[in-house]
Formats: C-alpha cells, sequence, structure tokens
C-alpha cells in the first residue's frame, strides 16, 4: 500500500479526514513543468505518491464488494486488451457498471474519500490559480484547502502523481479525493461558465475572426457600391448594362469551366480507381483511438430521439465512442427530448450556457474542451451515418500524413423522393460532393468544407482555434484556415445520410445565411489580400476568388442574364441595338455550354446505385438555380443588419430514413 493512503472510511473530523499522516510526507523532487509563466516553480512538493495500487485491482475489488460480476469483468478485460483504455472507462461505455459504482470503487482502491461537487462545490479562486486548461486535461479540480493542505478531486487519480508538479507551489500540501467525471465537468461548467463562453466565443484569432466585422463599414460599401452603380447607369444606361453584363458572363464561363474540369477529373479517376482503405483490425491502439462525436442541436422535438437510434448502428467500439449531444442551456425542448431518449452510457449532454451569440460554432467550441477523443467528428442532428463510418475514417488517419488535419466525408438524402425540391436539393448536393469538391482539391484549391462528417485531428483543429463562434457558415471558413496554415483536407467515401430541405421558406431561409456566410468568409480573409496570396500560393488564391467571389457575383448578378430572354422572346432589351451579332452569338452560346455542362456534372453525380432516377430531373435545375438569388438578395440585406443571426433550420419534418429506423441494433458484445 503506498503511504500516507488510508483505508478507514469512519467518520473523522475534516483535518484528520485529509491531512496525511506526518510519516507519510514524502517528498516529490522531480522538477516541475510549469504552464503558467506566472505561476513561480518549486523545486519539491509534499504530496500523497499515487503509485499503482496494489493488487487486487479495480476489476476484482468491484466483483467482491457486489458492484459488478465476474464475467463482466472478463468481458472488459477482453474489450480493453491491447489499448490504452482504462477498465473504468470501458465497463461505463458498456453498460456493465453503474458510474457511483465505478467512483465508489476508486475511492476505496486508493483509500480515500469520494467527494460531492454537487452539494459541497469547489473553491472558485482555486481553480483560477490551477488552470482550466490543467483540469479539463486531467478531469480534476482543486477542491478546497484545509490547513497548509490543498484538496485535489480527480475522475482519474491514477493521473495525481503527474498533475501535482503543475501545481502552483503555493498549494503547499496535495491531498488527493475521488469525484465522478459528470461532477467535475459540471462544476468547472457551473464556476467558470463566463470564462468558458467568452473562450468559446473568442478561440479564433482576431485577424481572422468575424467577431471584428464592421456591419457599419458594410453598409457604407454597400452603399458606395451602389451609388456608382447608380451614376454610371445614370450617365450611360447603355455602359452600366455592358459592365454588369460582361462581369456577369465572365463569371458564368468561369465557373463553368471548373464545373467542366471536375467532370475530366472525375472520368480519369474512375479509370484507375484509388483502392480502397482497409479497416483496422480490432485492438489495435495506433490506429484505433477514442474518437469524440459533437452533434450541436436546438429546438429538436422530432429528431433528437431519432438520432439516438441512428448512432447506434455505428461499428466503431463503443469503449472508443465519446458521444456529446451538445445542448443550448435555455433550450427546454431539446433538454426534454433527450431526458425522454435514454442515452447509453457512450452518449453524454452537454450543457452550453447563454452568451453574446448563439450559433453552431460556438457550441462546437464550448464543447471541445470536455471532448476525450484525438479525433474530432462533427454531425448535424438529422444526420444517418454509414454504419462504419468511424472505422474508415480512423483507418484513413492512421494511414495519412499529418498534415492532413480533416476528412470529409460525402452528404447524401435519404428524403430524395418528397417533392420536386428534394430532389433538386439531392441532385445539387451530389454533384458538390461527388464532383466538384473532389475536383477542387485535386485543382490546388483550398476545401471548402461542409457542416457536418467533418472528422479532425484534434490537435489541428485548436491550432486552427477551432470554429469561427461568429461566422454562420463556419465550415467553409474553416477549410480556409486549414489551408492557410498549411494543412490540407482530404475528401473520404463515406456516406452520411440527411433531410433534405423541402420547404421553399426555409430552403430561401437556410440558403441565405450560407450565402451571407460566404460574403463574409470572402470579406474576413481579404482583409490582408497579399498576406492570403502568400498563405495559399497563386493557384489557392485563385481557387478563393473562384469559389467565393464568383459564387457570389454569380447569384446577385443572375438576373441581368435572365434579362437576355428577351431575346428569344422577341421583346426589347437595352442593348439590343449596341450588341453586334458575333456577341449575341457569343453569349448565346455561352449560355449553352453553361448549361450543358451543368446538366452533364449532374448526370454524372446522380449515376450511382439508388440516384439514378434522379437523371430525369437533373434538367429541372435551370428552375431550382434562381432560388438561390432570391436568397443572395435576402442574405445581403442580413449581412448589414444581423450579420451574426443564425438562421436555424428545422429538421424532422419529411424524416423518411427507413433503413436508419429498420436496421437492427448490432449487439454491443460483437463490435469489440
Amino acid at each position: 500500500m503506498p503511504d500516507g493512503i488510508q483505508r478507514s472510511h469512519a467518520y473523522r473530523p475534516v483535518a484528520d479526514r485529509f491531512l496525511p499522516a506526518a510519516a507519510a510526507r514524502a517528498e516529490i523532487a522531480a522538477p516541475r513543468r510549469d504552464v503558467r509563466p506566472h505561476t513561480p516553480a518549486r523545486p519539491s512538493l509534499a504530496v500523497v505518491p499515487s503509485a499503482p495500487p496494489p493488487r487486487p485491482g479495480l476489476g476484482a475489488l468491484l466483483v467482491a464488494t457486489g458492484d459488478l460480476r465476474a464475467d463482466d469483468l472478463a468481458e472488459a478485460r477482453a474489450a480493453r486488451r491491447g489499448t490504452t483504455l482504462r477498465l473504468g472507462d470501458v465497463l461505463l461505455s458498456r453498460g456493465l457498471l453503474t458510474a457511483p459504482a465505478l467512483f465508489r470503487g476508486l475511492a476505496r482502491l486508493y483509500g480515500t474519500t469520494l467527494a460531492d461537487l454537487d452539494s459541497d462545490p469547489p473553491d472558485v479562486r482555486l481553480i483560477d490559480e490551477a488552470g482550466l486548461d490543467l483540469c479539463f486535461a486531467n478531469r480534476c479540480v482543486p477542491w478546497k484547502r484545509v490547513g497548509d493542505t490543498t484538496i485535489i478531486a480527480c475522475a482519474y487519480p491514477d493521473r495525481f502523481a503527474r498533475i501535482a508538479p503543475q501545481l502552483p507551489a503555493h498549494f503547499g500540501r496535495l491531498r488527493m479525493v475521488v469525484a465522478s467525471g459528470a461532477q467535475v465537468e459540471a462544476a468547472l461548467i457551473g464556476l467558470r461558465h463566463r470564462h468558458l463562453v467568452q473562450r468559446a466565443e473568442t478561440r479564433v484569432q482576431g485577424d481572422m475572426a468575424c467577431r471584428t466585422w464592421n456591419a457599419t463599414g458594410t453598409a457604407r460599401l454597400w452603399l458606395i457600391l451602389a451609388g456608382l452603380l447608380a451614376l454610371v447607369f445614370l450617365t450611360s444606361p447603355l455602359t452600366g448594362w455592358a459592365m454588369l453584363t460582361g462581369w456577369a458572363v465572365a463569371t458564368l464561363a468561369v465557373n463553368s469551366a471548373v464545373k467542366l474540369a471536375a467532370i475530366v477529373l472525375h472520368t480519369r479517376a474512375k479509370r484507375t480507381p484509388a483502392p480502397e482503405v482497409p479497416a483496422p483490425g480490432p485492438h489495435d491502439p495506433r490506429r484505433r483511438p477514442v474518437v469524440t462525436i459533437l452533434v450541436p442541436l436546438y429546438r429538436e422535438r422530432e429528431i433528437a430521439g431519432r438520432l439516438v437510434k441512428r448512432l447506434e448502428r455505428l461499428t466503431y467500439p463503443r469503449e472508443l465512442l465519446d458521444i456529446c449531444l451538445i445542448v443550448e442551456e435555455d433550450d427546454t425542448l431539446t433538454h426534454a427530448t433527450l431526458a425522454a431518449a435514454r442515452l447509453p452510457a457512450w452518449m453524454r449532454q452537454v450543457t452550453v450556457p447563454r452568451g453574446g451569440v448563439r450559433t453552431k460554432p460556438r457550441a462546437l467550441n464550448f464543447a471541445l474542451d470536455f471532448a476525450r477523443g484525438s479525433v474530432i467528428g462533427v454531425y448535424d442532428a438529422e444526420d444517418a451515418p454509414a454504419p462504419d463510418q468511424i472505422d474508415r475514417i480512423v483507418a484513413r488517419f492512421s494511414l495519412a500524413p499529418p498534415r492532413v488535419a480533416c476528412l470529409q466525408g460525402v452528404l447524401d438524402y435519404y428524403n430524395a423522393r418528397t417533392n420536386w425540391l428534394s430532389r433538386c436539393f439531392t441532385i445539387e448536393y451530389a454533384t458538390w460532393f461527388r464532383l466538384m469538391l473532389p475536383g477542387m482539391a485535386k485543382l490546388g484549391f483550398a476545401v471548402p468544407l461542409g457542416g457536418t462528417t467533418l472528422f479532425f485531428r484534434r490537435a489541428a483543429l485548436e491550432h486552427l482555434g477551432g470554429g469561427d463562434a461568429h461566422n454562420v457558415t463556419e465550415d467553409a471558413d474553416l477549410g480556409m484556415r486549414l489551408a492557410r496554415l498549411g494543412y490540407t483536407t482530404e475528401l473520404v467515401n463515406t456516406v452520411t445520410q440527411e433531410e433534405a430541405n423541402c420547404r421553399l421558406w426555409p430552403w430561401i431561409k437556410q440558403r441565405s445565411r450560407w450565402i451571407k456566410g460566404y460574403a463574409m468568409t470572402y470579406g474576413v480573409h481579404m482583409r490582408a489580400p497579399m498576406r492570403l496570396w502568400r498563405e495559399l500560393g497563386p493557384r489557392g488564391f485563385a481557387g478563393f476568388q473562384i469559389v467565393f467571389l464568383g459564387t457570389l457575383s454569380h447569384l446577385l448578378l443572375a438576373p441581368v442574364l435572365w434579362s437576355y430572354w428577351a431575346f428569344a422572346l422577341g421583346i426589347g432589351h437595352p442593348l439590343a441595338a449596341a450588341m453586334p451579332v458575333w456577341m449575341i452569338w457569343t453569349m448565346f452560346a455561352t449560355f449553352v455550354l453553361s448549361e450543358a455542362v451543368s446538366i452533364a456534372a449532374g448526370m454524372i453525380a446522380v449515376s450511382t446505385p439508388g440516384r439514378r432516377f434522379l437523371r430525369p430531373w437533373v434538367v429541372t435545375l435551370h428552375v431550382y438555380f434562381p432560388l438561390a438569388s432570391l436568397a443572395a438578395l435576402k442574405g445581403s440585406g442580413e449581412i448589414v443588419r444581423h450579420p451574426f443571426y443564425w438562421d436555424k433550420t428545422q429538421h424532422g419534418h419529411d424524416d423518411h430514413d427507413e433503413a436508419a429506423q429498420a436496421a437492427p441494433i448490432i449487439p454491443v458484445a460483437s463490435r469489440a
């Protein structure tokens, strides 16, 4: 038994209960690794040593106390074999042991007391002095001072000896008690929620962050541009029409050229398909890390319960999954929905306190501090990922070089047959994820990420500062910042099914948010164009202009191109008399070729099994895309009036994920 650890649980006065015996006050002479420059280092520290507990271990103790069955212990040990997982985490994730029983057992094993942080909260001053980063990294919290001793509550008592040298010198003698991980996290949120919220909202450095967005300056810029354009039209309407037409045709031609290049690259890739990445073997700690999945939820009545069922289909071992369902503090609807869903032990709820903004990236940033995994994934509330998706992601990360910081999966829709809008939405996304994004990556462009089925190396994500809490398309912005810092994104052929937005006004609201975010992302990254050129390189810089400025220009100027239907209908047009015949035919050829490229891309994108029924609907995209121009007008106004407003898309109105609902739940034991 280590010196200074007492196993008696009889009542004693507080000082006697937490102060070590005099004979046990050994000195730890190892030099301290100071993580706070303002805290003086100390050459030695009086602390109860935390050597590995003597035999019998935790499992045997739990069996002896009747909290765990012997066959369940054998199952957990088999699942843990060859990994770096703790036995307690395996037992909890497999539902073989309750959390209270685990932490009671740890307290007995280490001969200390089980603290109740809910009824006796920690001293917030001690938390500030120790530092939040240390507390989160080790799931510990300085609890209280008793005489010259500071008591440290640990959810992982085996880390106590490693934590001790990093604590401030004036903490004096240290004593360990055990507390549940949930109580440690709840205490940190309850006592330091303002600091945590501020950190979630300001993770991204200022020169790349939207929080310094100047709405007044943006309004002035819009007014100046509108004034100049009006002046040109008043002086020479012909010149004004010619300028707008030239810019609109140029953006149309460039966008079509990129789409054509993506088609060519896709065709070449199909002739020489890349070999499938094999799933890793079981119990390989190098290839099977703990994976945290962050799922932000907001006002989800219809979808939250179904989400739990869909995530239960994942075949990745339960003990290596850490799924965080992120809920806003005042979202009583989702709180009630999740309470009725009966979350399994490997899913947990993270509650985000109120803050200055309410956006998806802010919620993700807040939850990042509570994540256990070295790989961080993001799903949306309506997602139904492929069962082997996490296995494939982990296998690819294990083989990819360190600079590959992000893996992006493919999004598809399970309600494509609902109506015309859902069919067009599905065709559009199939083109984007199966042709355009892979094509952009091969052309050397920075990849604007999708908002879900994203997986990051945690170290890289923290280096980036997480998502921009004030950007309403944090996914596209993340893709740009990854590229600017020298990281790369790979597209992985694993599919997540979602619910396509199939109602007109919600579709316009969702699209206007995306367009507003694209405009903000472009404005933020173009604050220093020469720096952006150096960081992305000439090709990457050109791709940035095409993807963001080209898309925005095309959507806003599309009505100018629509006006040329007047030629076909025999209606007068302002440029009819001024345009030579060759120019009219050139424009006509540009329109036809652009339409042909779009149709070809759509046909190729929906040539996958289960999507061929969409081919007849590809030609109707010519009517579908003008809706985005209406959304662009809405987004252009909001970027001035409400730049950080997140126009929430409600889900669950057309949930036809029959595969997810009918698929049997795979027994946990078979997934090890």
